[in-house]
């Protein structure tokens, strides 16, 4: 669905990702963070928790409790006078609720890359995270350059992107490859026609300097920050920038930052293979599965069986868009963000089994957050943006992809080739990556808390552990569970761990484990 960033979506690529943190093409595939904080936009039936985040209250809290400005910076640090002038970023604070208590600024991020941090702000932190933590902070979110309000990169109007999220993403011939190869290349050449200004300069680690500028503003002598998804890549990226200016930093369903993108986009698949045979397993133990209650292997066919005839016929939906394989796909494997959204599942499924796609596309509307009224957010060409700035492309050509579908196919025989075929769209990036796989250890900064959980299907377990190994200061805290992060999910472990590392600075005992 997307590139591996956070939300996440699957590492340079910049389809749904993200359901990363990550591909950002049309289909499936996954970066973290994709990604982003998701909510089901344009969907009539109850949206699946956002990827990255817990849900939402109902109540949304009133405008005048927030406070709201513009931070300039510069576009490009390397040649802050060469003229090319400053990025507009949007910022938003609550104040701390006992000002008398008060520790400083709490900065947070949802991931992504291209979720709005001021939007899950407004939408969930400032009234969702745990009153003992708001009360002691201000809650404060930037939305980063080129994202949601922060002068957002554009590349399709909406009916465009209809088109571009339906091309087929498991190409059965040279004519259907064709087509995807094409739909790739028209993408980015209408990201570098809207907004050619930007795309030089989305990489995570501008917007890690663009963090320090703002810490600086709030006149905070250290960055206090929980980033979910993307957002963790974000996060430890800053502390590597930054490793004496870093004071609690908790960065929940982390990403490891030596990957290639190919090798991320392959343990994302993976992830969401993990993600699904939980899914499955969980179904057929259920009276009315729509896959059967016979065992797992006979749902993992009847699943595939139902791709094939969507393929080869797209079903009707009560829209006038028909629900296609890979707008089904990503219907799935949005769900896989979190075991709260099995429900709606089931229920698309059981609605596809009887030729409705209407649920199905639901679903992967919330993922591509579409509203109702044809229009997308601008997450999708966000995080392609960052993406492929960030690493260099999983593969060169066509060819490529071709060779590694067996490597894909073995990591997840349902999602696969069309998680590998999503990793192609940053080859026809316009812009050449500037980052690569590295290390961090931040060797100077304060206890540091990463988060894991065992089965997250956009950020797999072993890339905490990778993440807290690296850093000189990395302690990791373990949920044994199902879903994208763990902050905020239900876990009074978790949150009482993390509640007590935010307000006091002691991280948990080592190797600590949560169910």
């Amino acid at each position: 669905m997307s590139n591996a960033r956070g939300s996440s979506k699957p590492a340079g690529s910049g389809g749904p990702a993200g359901p990363a943190e990550t591909a950002g093409a049309p289909g499936a595939s996954g970066t973290p963070g994709e990604s982003g904080a998701r909510k089901p936009a344009g969907s009539s039936a109850t949206p699946p928790a956002e990827p990255n985040t817990p849900a939402a209250p109902a109540a949304p809290a009133q405008p005048a409790d927030f406070e709201c400005t513009t931070l300039l910076v510069p576009l490009d640090y390397a040649h802050p006078d060469a003229g090319g002038g400053d990025v507009r970023l949007s910022v938003s604070r609550k104040r701390a609720t006992d000002k008398a208590k008060r520790l400083g600024s709490l900065l947070v991020n949802p991931g992504g890359p291209g979720g709005s941090a001021v939007g899950y702000l407004q939408a969930y932190a400032a009234l969702g995270y745990p009153a003992p933590v708001r009360a002691r902070y201000d809650m404060v979110a930037v939305d980063p350059r080129g994202v949601a309000r922060s002068e957002p990169v554009t590349c399709l109007p909406g009916r465009d992107m209809d088109a571009y999220v339906r091309v087929d993403q498991t190409p059965d011939d040279a004519t259907e490859r064709h087509r995807l190869v094409r739909s790739y290349q028209e993408h980015a050449r209408g990201c570098q026609r809207r907004s050619g200004r930007l795309l030089g300069h989305m990489s995570t680690v501008e917007a890690a300097r663009d963090m320090d500028v703002l810490r600086a503003a709030l006149g905070d002598r250290r960055l206090t920050y929980v980033g979910a998804s993307y957002g963790t890549f974000l996060g430890a990226t800053y502390a590597g920038l930054f490793p004496t200016r870093v004071g609690r930093l908790v960065l929940d369903g982390a990403m490891d930052p030596t990957l290639t993108a190919r090798q991320m986009n392959l343990d994302q698949t993976g992830g969401f293979e993990t993600a699904v045979t939980a899914f499955l397993a969980d179904c057929v133990r259920r009276a009315g599965c729509p896959l059967g209650t016979r065992d797992r292997a006979t749902a993992v066919r009847r699943l595939a069986e139902l791709f094939q005839r969507i393929d080869a016929r797209p079903l009707p939906t009560r829209e006038r868009r028909t629900l296609t394989e890979s707008l089904a796909t990503t219907g799935v494997l949005s769900a896989m963000y979190d075991e709260g959204a099995w429900p709606l599942l089931r229920t698309g499924l059981a609605a596809a089994g009887k030729g409705d796609g209407t649920g199905l596309l639901q679903l992967a509307d919330a993922y591509y957050e579409r509203s109702a009224d044809g229009t997308y957010s601008n997450l999708m060409a966000a995080n392609q943006a960052v993406n492929c700035l960030d690493l260099p492309p999983s593969f060169r050509r066509p060819a490529d992809v071709t060779r590694a579908l067996p490597a894909f196919e073995k990591a997840s025989p349902l999602f696969g080739g069309g998680l590998a075929w999503a990793a192609l769209s940053c080859t026809y990036w316009p812009v050449e990556a500037t980052g690569g796989p590295h290390r961090i250890e931040a060797a100077g900064a304060p206890p540091i808390l990463v988060v894991g959980t065992t089965r997250d299907p956009a950020t797999p377990y072993r890339w905490a552990r990778a993440l807290a190994a690296q850093l000189s200061s990395g302690h990791l805290l373990t949920y044994e569970g199902d879903g994208h992060t763990a902050y905020g999910r239900g876990s009074t472990c978790i949150d009482t761990t993390i509640n007590t590392y935010l307000l006091t600075g002691h991280p948990p005992t080592p190797a600590k484990r949560c169910s």
